[in-house]
């Protein structure tokens, strides 16, 4: 049966504050709506109709570029005249057969057994509502149902609800499926007649009471799936809801956080057997961790793979970006280090603090311990490269490569100009600047004479 998908993302966000559409907020690094749409995709829907308005430029241009691979058809709501109204406008490119799932681009976490179990629910012949039961239901629509309990006959939104409606803590998440064909029907009969004036998606609930069709209600399986966002207060609740959901995840699977609720994941993490993570360390993008690694405290690590046994120390910030970063098996890493786009770290590799490191590598136990550059380069096994080392990879228009061959001695605060190769064994004296090729096990030495002058005073400052 054909589905389509309609995710309403139109709306404002007044009490958001800010000049960014809403459903372009991030929760755990994506927007808001991507997480709507990353669920959609695994539903086999025939299409996925945005309805943008506020910002809708912004809205549409944002998520081809972070929903890439689905294919989004967008419309717009120009005014906003409420819910029925955003989604009258999807009604031209909707077929007259089959269902449509209408989501809510500011509710992130739903579920995807959650809407297939709406759809099923439907089965292109019944309206199906995701609904719920809340302590506090202030803010939702009322589910109303007849006498006994069973049938529904209504949603009454919280704005428009009598006391005794109000009383009732069933309400209506946001979330339907309806046969296409009736939906239809439905949207062109909405009036708004109403306090706010607007159209309800929620009246075609009492049209299909009158209709006879068939009103069902299914239920998520969490709270958190059905949370809205309106406010940074939710928006920073429901990520700390969304982040303990993964903590818990991962420790279900034996790796050992030091405390869940210092944790963010920020993309996807596969970790092997006996991992250590400790306190505020972020995970973004898609990141790899063998066996028996340990992640310090305070860090940040995107797009990476470290492979077993490495240590990455407190304060080390991994940014493989598109390149990636790869560290090798024993490697040590830290505190303070910084691993840019392009490092490829082979085992046993020590890179200390304050030693950043970009589109180079490095193999089996080559050092860099302190305050050092590394940039553009090629370096051999066993290597030392010294405290206050560079290599100076930028002419001003072109980056250029550094080589440096097996067992190099790199001395502290030495420059090296690239292209430039240093063979095997050489030995950089420390302090200098060398800007032609080294000779394999010679010691080579670029700096100047030092000269001590007698007599000489250090100028004092003139008195007015």
């Amino acid at each position: 049966m054909t589905l389509s998908i309609v995710i309403m993302a139109a709306g404002k966000g007044t009490r958001m504050k800010s000049s960014r559409p809403k459903v372009l907020h991030a929760l755990a690094g994506r927007p808001m709506l991507a997480h709507v749409v990353d669920t959609t995709a695994t539903l086999a829907a025939t299409q996925q109709i945005v309805i943008t308005g506020h910002g809708a430029e912004q809205v549409e241009a944002t998520m081809r570029v972070a929903c890439a691979e689905a294919p989004l058809q967008f419309v717009r709501q120009e005014p906003q005249l409420g819910t029925g109204h955003a989604v009258q406008q999807a009604v031209p490119v909707l077929p007259d057969e089959g269902i449509t799932l209408i989501l809510n681009g500011d509710t992130p976490l739903i579920a995807a057994r959650t809407a297939r179990a709406l759809i099923e629910a439907c089965a292109g012949e019944r309206l199906a509502l995701l609904t719920m039961s809340l302590d506090d239901p202030t803010g939702y629509g009322r589910i109303v149902r007849d006498g006994w309990g069973e049938q529904v006959l209504a949603i009454v939104e919280h704005k428009d609800a009598t006391e005794a409606q109000r009383a009732l803590n069933e309400v209506y998440t946001g979330v339907m499926a309806a046969p296409t064909r009736l939906l239809k029907g439905w949207l062109a009969r909405l009036t708004n007649d109403n306090a706010q004036r607007e159209y309800y998606l929620t009246d075609v609930v009492a049209m299909a009471c009158r209709d006879k069709v068939p009103v069902v209600a299914a239920h998520p399986q969490s709270e958190v799936e059905v949370l809205g966002v309106n406010s940074p207060a939710q928006l920073a609740e429901l990520e700390r809801r969304y982040q303990r959901v993964q903590a818990e995840r991962l420790m279900e699977q034996g790796v050992r956080l030091a405390d869940p609720a210092r944790f963010d994941l920020r993309g996807r993490l596969h970790c092997g057997q006996d991992v250590d993570i400790d306190v505020n360390c972020v995970f973004e993008g898609d990141v790899q961790l063998g066996d028996n690694v340990r992640i310090g405290a305070h860090c940040v690590v995107r797009n990476a793979v470290i492979e077993a046994g490495a240590v990455i120390h407190p304060f080390t910030h991994i940014d493989g970006d598109k390149d990636g970063v790869t560290v090798g098996e024993g490697a040590l890493i830290g505190p303070f280090a910084r691993l840019r786009p392009g490092a490829r770290l082979g085992p046993e590799v020590h890179i200390g603090n304050f030693v950043e490191v970009k589109n180079s590598t490095l193999a089996r136990g080559a050092k860099a311990n302190h305050l050092a550059y590394l940039g553009d380069a090629t370096v051999g096994e066993r290597v030392n490269y010294g405290a206050g080392a560079i290599t100076a990879n930028y002419d001003g228009a072109n980056k250029h490569r550094t080589v440096i061959g097996n067992d190099v001695h790199v001395g502290s605060n030495c420059v090296l100009i690239a292209p430039i190769t240093l063979g095997d064994g050489a030995t950089i004296g420390g302090g200098s600047t060398v800007s032609k090729d080294a000779p394999a096990g010679q010691l080579t030495v670029a700096r100047a004479k030092q000269v001590s002058l007698s007599g000489w005073t250090r100028p004092r400052k003139t008195r007015d």
